[in-house]
């Protein structure tokens, strides 16, 4: 997996994180999935054909250094500042540390680039932590943590989970918008005057130690790949995140400090909900899409339609499935290829 994932890394790493004006770059996080799962052999053509829609990586103006980094953060102007501090970090430090410095910094923020900054750090740890630390492999984490903090984007009202509901139940308390239009920030903006948003974020049982909150998390991602399949229809890309935010999140955890885990939890569910609020119908739909025969059949589906969301959609799905055994699982991502086209 690591020569070709790594030349995948080398080529997108000329490009900017967004392309499009505010349109995230999913390559390193969709040849990541490619590569794991099998198909590295169609990494390259993939990344042919998705480079030709991206932009160049915007060029360092002004270096960020450890004493000014806080007055940088959420500055989506610097984002080859930032893309260049984080990459010398971890170029000059070990990958692990350079991750437990940043990771409490940037969890505030953890809705930059709708979400997209911590998808991107979770696919360059589980890169790292499979045993590849190439050069290419780390520098994809400096990429990613810079992306997290050019747009470190907080959601309003948030607060710890202290109360009963599993992820599921808390899921369907959560109030929408009536105005669910416009672009991410402005949405999330809303939700501070939004009736019912806190109580709904602290609906969420709370957590005693840091396995029930890995626990929690783990739940979470279950419960929003589960609930894709009646209401994905509403937003059908952007819901996905609900459910692969907290699973790059999973993912982390075991690379952190114990002490991490409840605040990463708090930090990944007020993010889903507050994807949920913005986008979410308010209203489930009787989906009867057929779950793909088997995990495997999953992937090669999602392969051959491939859009980098249902790539990473279908990657998080079949882990649910071998996690639950529940067919519906492997349906949502059936269901992700027939929403998005």
């Amino acid at each position: 997996m690591g020569t070709t994932l790594d030349e995948a890394y080398e080529r997108l790493h000329a490009t900017g994180p967004e392309w499009g004006g505010n349109l995230s770059n999913h390559g390193p996080m969709a040849a990541e999935v490619l590569a794991r799962r099998g198909h590295a052999a169609d990494v390259p053509r993939w990344v042919d054909a998705y480079l030709r829609r991206l932009d160049e990586l915007p060029a360092a103006r002004e270096a960020i250094t450890d004493a000014t980094w806080q007055r940088a953060l959420g500055d989506g102007t610097r984002i080859g500042d930032w893309t260049a501090y984080l990459a010398r970090q971890v170029a000059d430090h070990p990958w692990r540390d350079v991750l437990v410095t940043w990771w409490p910094r940037l969890l505030p923020g953890i809705a930059a680039g709708a979400t997209h900054g911590v998808i991107r750090a979770g696919h360059a740890v589980r890169t790292l932590s499979s045993g590849d630390e190439s050069d290419a492999a780390v520098a994809e984490l400096g990429y990613a943590l810079g992306y997290w903090a050019a747009r470190s984007t907080t959601v309003p009202g948030v607060c710890e989970p202290d109360g009963r509901l599993d992820p599921g139940t808390a899921l369907a308390g959560v109030p929408h918008l009536a105005d669910q239009s416009g672009p991410i920030a402005g949405r999330l903006a809303r939700l501070g005057e939004l009736a019912g948003w806190p109580e709904s974020v602290a609906a969420l049982s709370g957590v005693a130690d840091a396995a029930a909150a890995q626990a929690r998390v783990l739940d979470l991602v279950d419960a929003a790949t589960l609930r894709y399949l009646s209401y994905g229809y509403g937003s059908p890309v952007l819901l996905v995140h609900t459910a692969t935010a907290p699973n790059a999140v999973l993912h982390v955890l075991p690379m952190l400090p114990s002490e991490m885990w409840a605040p990463s939890l708090g930090a990944v569910w007020a993010a889903s909900a507050a994807i949920t609020a913005g986008y979410a119908p308010a209203a489930a739909r009787d989906v009867r899409t057929p779950a793909p025969a088997s995990p495997h059949d999953a992937v090669e589906q999602a392969v051959a339609h491939g859009d980098e969301h249902v790539i990473k959609f279908t990657d998080t799905a079949v882990e649910v499935y071998e996690r639950t055994g529940n067919p519906d699982a492997l349906a949502a991502a059936a269901h992700a290829r027939e929403l998005i086209r």
